[in-house]
């Protein structure tokens, strides 16, 4: 609780201290300034970078740097007493990188004159030492997307969530340098932010210098926007709906429908007179889906199809048979930021970021009884301050304070007793498989509020070493609240007592009652933990004419702050023994620490060309979830308990690339790389005395990538074209930590081998082109992907239903999909400017199969025996229903349309 207070007391102070608070993410330009005509170096030479109020002068060696360049596209001039100014234009500045820029001045033939060149491509390449990719907010604008994660899902090596064969918790997510990363399971952001709000997206797929940490795989930093000196805004309309002719396989959707709605705005300017600027972004979004279910059964219908003749089994059917909507999505997003100036070489920024989102998934089983499927819930509030100070023009830190409030919740009703909960007869399945009565009871709310301080000192000790160093440290407060809803009549002779309506003759329980149970049962895990994690970096970013190295190293640790039981086989002590050595402890976890070394370097090839290499140790903590998962230890069998004594898990990482400009508009990319994953997070087999079995996390895992990616890009006046190409080899022996326990549990032989992985996508194809003026514009997205791998199984009827058969022995087909965005500017009436837009999702109204079934290796398809059939029994559905699940394949085309007005 100290700590907690500690982190509130530094917060507040500083925000008294600042009346205008911020946030920084910056960049760097370097080069040097020459006499054209003799190569001499001009000393004292002014280098200004227009718009802004940042510049250098030029040594001794003509060389200059200006440090803490805030992301975007600029102008930059080079002028010096009796010389002509040289002015290059359109110099693109990313986050965390340097972009070269070399002079050549001659003397003045004409008062004034200007000599405008064009930034070259090489002169940001050349500070490229592994797969980065950088989209600004203008490539943003070009594409067919509405979230960040459709543009992370565009890279070069990334396959969904998975980046270069990583599992989809390997990743690490940060808002303006602030880690978002859910802890729990670590699979995404617990704040997100709308593309409109972004100034610059750092993607990096391969290795990354070790300011970055707490992942294997890759991280994504998003830095947003802030408001400038002239007042801009936006606000858009938009709507759509599902047109498919696909209407057999996703019901109750009419061409009528309006199931999608959008409105987005935006509000950017100065405030007290130029001194401050604020960011108002936000957006509502509405979406119905494209997964129907029936309304055949209320929650407190019963049915028994079992042991009746046909035509007279028990079968109550309430509902009025309309269609319901059960993959549906809302979610509201909103963000504010105050930028101001305070003092000379003073920045500062406070943000606030306000996330909402309500959404259920479709789940089959309940087609017929849709309103007796649990909900999620998710809300989340992130405040952050960011001080950014200019020691000197050779120095400066960047300070974030920020505080994360996440809850999720997954249920029917908040309030695990409420009245509106029912027996649990209702949910009886009897002589067919779908759901015809009752409803999900399980009920989890978590919470997570997390602290973070984070401190990086830039220092340009000289022109070819810029050394950075930090340290990162959060607290993370977990409360979870997992919970079986029972009933209090269970286990009485009252349990499963039902009477006949007089009225409508139908079977009802009465004897219900919702009830949670202590956190000592199976049928709870309730707790709360602080655990802590610390890290320092420093590096060294040489750069030289023709080569750039990143050296560095990471110190990383971790502290669960949670006890463990000294005896596994029997850590609850369930079992007692006279003999205090099979008595379990309760002494707490050790904390984990590690150092993880990064090298990175780049070599240029003439003008027109560049070689790099990289190589690095990358760590991460397990998810929370793993570490307090069952935190009373007590069995059961064939349960799952969390492991306090886990260890960060690990990669080791290569990667050579090889970039060449081809002409001034065109360029070609390719990347060959190798990661080893060790201590990977796995599961096993523990006996207790008793032998009863159950499952504990370990780091027994192992796997490893290789691949090979080609990138190509060209550009000529409003046309672009991008391509992208992966080759990849993802091998491992488990595709989730539960993969190994669960093969024990059902007496199937360990994997011995490395296999496929279920995410091992072998090729990966991605193009985008588009066109675009001031008046109109277009872009397309084309995808190919090749099948990833499925477990095929023979029928038990087949000779080799008898062979162990590894997992993932079979690819599913592979998927193709084309993506259109364009618009029009319709008119401009005064200041504002009117857009007509269109958004189109699937173009080709594909079915693109997402998983198949495990014996025919097709979706919405199976084997289906006469017993099958004969065995069915239902009045209202046919054993092949089953089988078609609409959720097989992915979202049919999907049309958005809008308006937007801009000022």
């Amino acid at each position: 609780m100290r700590k907690k207070n500690v982190f509130l007391v530094i917060l507040l102070t500083l925000i008294f201290m600042f009346t205008n608070l911020a946030a920084q993410t910056t960049g760097k330009i370097s080069g040097r300034v020459v006499d054209k005509k003799t190569g001499e170096p001009l000393i004292g030479c002014n280098i200004i970078v227009e718009g802004t109020t940042v510049g250098a002068a030029a040594d001794e060696n003509g060389d200059f740097y200006i440090i803490n360049i805030r992301p975007g596209l600029y102008n930059v001039v080079a002028n010096s007493i009796g010389y002509g100014s040289v002015k290059v234009e359109n110099v693109r500045v990313n986050v965390n990188s340097t972009t070269f820029l070399n002079f050549e001045l001659q003397p003045e033939a004409i008062q004034g004159e200007v000599v405008i060149v064009t930034a070259s491509q090489m002169s940001i390449k050349k500070d490229q030492t592994s797969s980065i990719r950088n989209i600004s907010a203008d490539d943003i604008q070009r594409l067919p997307v509405e979230n960040i994660n459709q543009i992370v899902e565009m890279q070069p090596g990334v396959v969904g969530s998975h980046f270069r064969g990583g599992r989809s918790n390997e990743n690490s997510y940060m808002i303006d340098g602030v880690m978002v990363t859910e802890s729990f399971y670590h699979t995404g952001k617990v704040v997100d932010v709308t593309p409109d709000a972004v100034e610059d997206m750092e993607v990096i797929t391969g290795t990354f210098n070790a300011e970055y940490g707490n992942a294997m795989s890759g991280v994504v930093n998003v830095v947003t926007k802030e408001g400038g000196e002239q007042l801009k805004g936006s606000f858009s309309i938009n709507g759509g709906n599902y047109i498919t002719s696909h209407n057999d396989i996703f019901v109750g959707i009419e061409n009528t429908d309006l199931r999608i709605q959008d409105y987005t705005f935006n509000l950017s300017g100065p405030l007290l007179k130029k001194r401050m600027g604020f960011l108002l972004n936000g957006r509502y979004n509405k979406n119905r889906g494209y997964l129907n279910g029936i309304y055949r059964f209320k929650v407190d219908d019963y049915s028994n199809f079992n042991n009746y003749p046909d035509g007279n089994w028990v079968s109550a059917a309430n509902g009025d048979n309309s269609y319901v909507d059960m993959d549906k999505d809302e979610n509201v997003y909103l963000m504010g930021k105050l930028t101001a100036r305070p003092l000379q070489g003073i920045k500062t920024s406070l943000v606030y970021t306000y996330n909402k989102s309500n959404s259920r998934n479709y789940d089959h089983a309940h087609f017929y009884n849709p309103f007796g499927v649990a909900k999620n819930h998710r809300h989340s509030s992130m405040v952050a301050f960011h001080l950014n100070h200019s020691l000197s023009k050779n120095a400066f830190y960047n300070l974030k304070l920020s505080y994360t409030q996440y809850e999720y919740g997954n249920y029917l009703y908040k309030d695990p007793l409420d009245p509106r909960y029912i027996s649990d007869q209702y949910s009886s399945i009897t002589g067919q498989w779908f759901s015809t009565g009752g409803q999900d009871k399980g009920h989890t709310i978590r919470s997570e509020d997390k602290y973070g301080l984070k401190f990086d000192l830039t220092w340009q000790m000289t022109h070819n070493h810029s050394i950075k160093t930090g340290i990162d440290l959060s607290q993370n407060n977990l409360d979870q609240k997992w919970r079986s809803i029972r009933n209090k009549y269970e286990g009485s002779d009252l349990d499963g007592v039902f009477v006949i309506d007089s009225l409508t003759g139908e079977i009802k329980f009465p004897y219900y009652e919702p009830e949670v149970r202590d956190d000592t049962t199976i049928y709870s895990d309730i707790y709360k933990k602080e655990p802590i994690q610390f890290a320092a970096y420093i590096q060294d970013k040489m750069e030289f004419e023709n080569m750039v190295v990143n050296l560095g190293v990471r110190f990383d640790y971790f502290d669960p702050k949670t006890v463990y039981p000294t005896n596994w086989r029997n850590p609850a002590n369930q079992d007692y023994f006279e003999d205090q050595s099979r008595i379990s402890k309760y002494p707490y976890a050790d904390p984990t620490y590690s150092f993880s070394p990064r090298l990175g370097l780049s070599y240029k090839l003439g003008e027109y060309a560049l070689l790099r290499f990289s190589y690095g140790h990358f760590l991460q903590v397990p998810p929370l979830n793993y570490y307090y998962q069952n935190h009373t230890f007590r069995v059961t069998e064939l349960g799952m308990m969390g492991n306090p004594l886990l260890k960060p898990q690990k990669t080791v990482s290569y990667e050579t690339g090889l970039w060449l400009q081809l002409s001034q508009s065109m360029d070609f990319e390719v990347a060959v790389f190798y990661r080893d994953i060790y201590d990977l997070l796995s599961s096993r087999i523990n006996y207790t005395y008793s032998q009863i079995r159950y499952g504990l996390y370990d780091n027994k895992d192992y796997g490893n990538v290789r691949g090979i990616e080609f990138k190509y890009s060209y550009t000529s006046g409003g046309f672009t074209l991008d391509a992208n190409y992966s080759l990849q080899y993802t091998r491992g022996v488990a595709d989730s930590p539960e993969y190994a326990f669960n093969r024990a549990g059902q007496d199937q032989d360990p994997v011995n081998k490395l296999i496929p992985l279920g995410w091992d996508q072998r090729h990966t194809f991605n193009l985008i082109a588009g066109y675009n003026t001031k008046k109109y514009g277009a872009s397309l997205l084309c995808t190919y992907s090749s099948g990833m791998p499925y477990s095929w199984r023979p029928i038990t009827e087949s000779p080799l239903a008898l062979i162990n058969l590894l997992p993932n022995n079979e690819r599913r087909p592979s998927k193709f999909n084309v993506d259109l965005q364009a618009h029009y500017n319709v008119m401009t009436v005064g200041k504002v400017k009117v857009k007509f837009t269109a958004l189109v999702y699937n173009l080709l109204d594909r079915l693109n199969e997402q998983w198949v079934n495990s014996t025919t290796g097709r979706a919405y398809t199976a084997i289906i025996r006469p017993i099958d059939i004969e065995t069915y029994r239902s009045n209202f559905s046919e054993y092949k229903d089953i089988i078609q699940n609409p959720s097989a394949y992915s979202a049919p085309r999907s049309v958005k349309l809008g308006l937007s007005f801009q000022f």
